[in-house]
């Protein structure tokens, strides 16, 4: 196994839909995963084939479509979903059945209403049945944040020798902090026999908003696979964001020198399909894809910007398929800032006028919470009684015409 690689595991289709407004249709779900395919993650949880028929039949045609990544659809560890989860599966050039089961105390109690041994004894039937359709099986013990570490190590190694090629130990609400799931990882490679065969997953929520720190303090204890949504959507708080892990790898490779199949260009195009089929947007500040990622206002951070970007940009907006950086004109603008504005829009003032044009401007600031162009037009023609080169440019021509 390569050590220095990071496997990308998007759960968009399967986990992120579970969240409140976030269903998607069948044909939606087929348009998402195409895009998921060009960005380059290496697994699609295309859904929860035994859920529905539609669940079925969007993993089933996925599975028909999509080429390029292996194609997963969960299934508890009961043989119907199992068997379902191979049926849908059945046409996919690479195929993977991922298999939960709650591990911690509280879920077995009052949830699943079993023992520990008869936890156990599940674990081990249903990898062993999902190993005899196909060869790729991850089981996630559920709550694994929340499970006694010994009783957790008993139930991953029952895994691993039942024939699990993927162990992923779930966040599953939000509960961790990073040097403790950390702890987790590296405590099943020091305890379980033939760890070192299987891949190691993560899977985090965003509950206290430690899902992406979470993560990646997994994978430099040693997880390979990160599972992640696309703009952080899924249940609760939601999942860890895949664009932020992505991001955050490229900036900082200097203490996460890893490797990754994804075209970072395409994580913004994503992110904008997916909030287009859900139907809103991530929240404006948020990291990488949010509207004001790339966005300045103060007049400080717009200067600096202005001369140097990466003197308040720590990656480009082109690196993550952002247009460009965007000057938001408001009360904490400066005067570069504006007289760039200006310059675009074709005017150009001396600093007399360009003193007389920020002091309006400000008046206008105060009173409304962006600036916009025509501002700024009616502005210099108001207070300067200018006119842009452009249209003095339209003017003489006219008037040569005219003569």
């Amino acid at each position: 196994m390569d050590k220095d690689r990071v496997f990308f595991f998007d759960t968009t289709l399967r986990d992120g839909e579970q969240s409140p407004g976030c269903s998607m249709y069948m044909a939606e779900k087929l348009r998402m995963a195409r895009q998921l395919e060009i960005l380059g993650v290496d697994v699609i949880e295309a859904g929860f084939a035994v859920a529905s028929d539609g669940d079925f039949t969007s993993v089933e045609q996925i599975a028909r479509v999509v080429r390029g990544p292996r194609i997963a659809s969960l299934a508890r560890a009961k043989s119907e979903d199992i068997i379902t989860a191979a049926r849908a599966l059945e046409h996919a050039g690479r195929s993977r059945i991922h298999i939960f089961l709650a591990s911690s105390d509280i879920h077995l109690e009052y949830k699943l209403k079993i023992s520990r041994e008869q936890a156990l004894e599940q674990a081990d039937q249903s990898v062993r049945l999902a190993r005899s359709y196909v060869d790729d099986v991850e089981f996630s013990p559920e709550d694994a944040t929340r499970t006694d570490p010994d009783f957790l190590c008993k139930i991953v190694q029952v895994a691993v020798d039942a024939g699990a090629t993927v162990i992923n130990l779930p966040d599953t609400v939000g509960y961790t902090v990073p040097l403790e799931y950390a702890e987790l990882f590296r405590m099943l490679i020091e305890r379980v026999r033939d760890i070192d065969k299987v891949m190691l997953s993560c899977h985090c929520h965003n509950d206290l908003g430690m899902g992406v720190a979470n993560s990646l303090a997994a994978i430099e204890a040693g997880a390979r696979q990160v599972e992640c949504t696309i703009n952080g959507i899924g249940e609760r708080a939601g999942n860890s964001a895949l664009e932020e892990i992505a991001a955050a790898m490229h900036v900082r490779h200097d203490r996460l020198p890893y490797r990754h199949a994804l075209a970072l260009n395409q994580l913004y195009p994503t992110s904008q399909l997916l909030s287009e089929i859900i139907g809103f947007k991530p929240s404006p500040n948020k990291a990488v894809v949010g509207s004001n990622a790339f966005s300045h206002e103060a007049g400080i951070h717009q200067h600096g910007v202005l001369s140097n970007p990466l003197c308040y940009e720590i990656m480009t907006p082109a690196l993550v398929g952002v247009p460009a950086n965007r000057m938001v004109l408001g009360k904490h603008s400066g005067r570069h800032a504006l007289g760039h504005r200006l310059e675009e829009l074709g005017f150009t003032l001396d600093v007399h006028e360009m003193e007389v044009a920020y002091s309006r401007f400000i008046e206008v600031a105060d009173r409304k919470k962006s600036v916009y162009d025509q501002d700024l037009i009616a502005i210099v023609h108001m207070h300067l009684r200018q006119v842009p080169a452009a249209e003095q440019r339209s003017a003489s021509t006219i008037a040569s015409s005219q003569a």
